[in-house]
């Protein structure tokens, strides 16, 4: 036979080992693919874990907020016709307590504790008082009989009296010893004080009237007007009211529910002026629904008037 040619040893051996070594090496890494699924799936896994316990410690905190009860803010207000005597006169502003079955008892006593602790001259409760009917709710709103204020308490209605049946509400406040302003004006020694009826009245034919409230003052006294609802800010406008107190926005309360609100109420919370009027609005001191506020903490308002004579 022939002799048999030398391999070249550049060349490759031929046979099942080369064959093998090949295909080896077209393979994918199967390992290296399955780790890299595993972290994925721990990183969303970890994200997921994150914004839930987020949203619940946010939850969290926002329930705790309502039932520790609502802080005091400060605002100076200038009046224009208030009298030099009347400078540093402070009403505390209380809007959207809303007793109810969850913010029972202990929640009006501490906002009982928390207006007292203002030592006001006066206190204006300014509707949304309560989410129920006296015979479920009265044990729970006797702490009010023990706010104090040196010119009294004074309650204008709320859309969620009517919701529960505003006459009863209106008739044991007075009992409670609180004053209710009815459409009706109160003359105190330095100014006026009114208050309308909330414009949910107006399905029962109490709704607002400004005519009543207003229409007969001299004015050349300053007025401070309680009215629940914003949204009655033209009409105080229109009748010369120098300042107006108001809540029913609970600033929004869960976020972002300020951006909801702010489509409804021409102010959502703060001081604003519309003309000759200026208007406050208080964030409230409790909560409706859940008892939790986010972006929007509960508060009581202390306002202090001030005299451009001073």
């Amino acid at each position: 036979p022939p002799p048999e040619r030398p391999r070249d040893p550049a060349q490759p051996a031929a046979g099942p080992a080369a064959g093998a070594g090949a295909d080896s090496a077209a393979e994918p890494d199967a390992g290296a693919g399955e780790t890299g699924l595993s972290r994925r799936v721990f990183v969303a896994r970890a994200l997921a874990g994150a914004a839930a316990a987020a949203a619940a410690g946010t939850v969290g905190y926002g329930t705790y907020g309502v039932l520790r009860g609502p802080s005091v803010k400060r605002v100076r207000v200038p009046l224009a016709k208030l009298p030099r005597a009347a400078h540093g006169f402070r009403i505390a502003v209380v809007s959207d307590v809303h007793i109810g079955p969850v913010l029972g008892r202990a929640h009006t006593a501490r906002v009982v504790e928390a207006v007292n602790g203002t030592q006001p001259d006066l206190i204006a409760i300014v509707g949304d008082l309560v989410d129920g009917d006296v015979a479920d709710l009265g044990p729970a709103a006797e702490p009010l009989a023990r706010l104090r204020a040196r010119h009294g308490a004074f309650f204008v209605t709320g859309n969620h009296e009517y919701f529960s049946g505003a006459q009863q509400w209106i008739d044991h406040v007075r009992e409670l010893g609180v004053t209710p302003l009815e459409n009706a004006r109160r003359a105190l020694p330095y100014f006026d004080l009114a208050g309308v009826n909330d414009v949910q009245g107006e399905r029962e034919g109490t709704g607002p009237d400004f005519r009543a409230a207003l229409g007969d003052r001299d004015r050349g006294r300053a007025a401070v007007l309680m009215a629940h609802q914003p949204v009655v800010i033209h009409d105080a406008v229109r009748h010369g009211v120098d300042l107006q107190l108001s809540g029913h926005t609970h600033g929004g309360q869960l976020w972002p529910g300020e951006y909801l609100a702010g489509l409804a109420n021409p102010t959502v919370a703060g001081l604003e002026r519309y003309g000759d009027t200026q208007l406050y609005v208080s964030r409230g001191a409790g909560a409706w629904g859940p008892p939790v506020r986010v972006g929007a903490p509960s508060d009581i308002t202390v306002v202090e008037l001030a005299s451009y004579q001073a």
